[in-house]
């Protein structure tokens, strides 16, 4: 029998700009720590605000940007339950990897910023003059791992705090008796992956926001750092 799994899913890396020369760009008397405090403010601001939308009652599954869709290895159980009349029983599963991602995302801000705090930006200065998203690039390579493990336990109770665990334990097992497979799933490392790409959307939002609108650089070290930046 097909006995399809549910597969770990990769981080996603947001998109750069094309970037021009920066040969040229003088950014004064800027070192490389005030640029890295910099940075830090600007990802740190990011999550504080990105975990704020999404940790509401639609903050993922209205926001088509980070909505957790089905498990791409499980979508024929979509389509399959729909075939047999059984679409609300797909959509309230859908409905429920967004709730418990709503509901864990709100503790993750800590976790975030102890990473971002104590992370070592070792090539400040061509982050500050690279892409649109740069900074956010750097700390998704430097902390997914630490962010996951982290961040696990936490999705995993929100799971059964929101009954999502319960809901796939009986759609599942519906597909299987419709169709005499045995499909098996684990969601845990599945939502939280999804919950941690959804942050990291909303900070390469918020970096993008402050390198290109001098109104959205807030304090005075957003300021000078990226105030430096807008000639490249």
């Amino acid at each position: 029998m097909n006995n399809p799994k549910t597969t770990t899913t990769s981080p996603t890396t947001t998109q750069q700009t094309p970037t021009k020369n920066n040969s040229s760009v003088n950014l004064g008397s800027l070192t490389s720590t005030q640029i890295s405090s910099g940075l830090k403010e600007a990802l740190t601001l990011g999550v504080t605000e990105g975990v704020k939308k999404l940790g509401v009652t639609d903050g993922f599954l209205k926001n088509e940007a980070v909505k957790i869709l089905m498990p791409e290895k499980l979508r024929i159980i979509d389509t399959k339950l729909r075939a047999f009349g059984l679409g609300s029983l797909a959509d309230q599963g859908v409905k429920l990897l967004n709730r418990a991602a709503e509901d864990a995302v709100t503790e993750s801000a800590p976790i975030f910023t102890k990473a971002i705090t104590s992370m070592t930006i070792t090539d400040a200065k061509n982050i500050l003059l690279g892409g649109d998203n740069s900074a956010t690039n750097y700390l998704q390579s430097k902390t997914q791992t630490q962010l996951f493990t982290a961040f696990q336990p936490k999705v995993k109770a929100s799971l059964g705090k929101v009954g999502a665990d319960k809901v796939w334990n009986n759609l599942i097992s519906k597909y299987n008796t419709l169709t005499g497979q045995a499909v098996s799933t684990d969601l845990n490392e599945y939502v939280t992956n999804e919950t941690i790409n959804g942050v990291f959307k909303m900070v390469a939002e918020k970096e993008s926001g402050i390198r290109n609108n001098s109104v959205m650089r807030t304090t005075s070290i957003l300021q000078k750092v990226f105030g430096a930046q807008d000639g490249k």
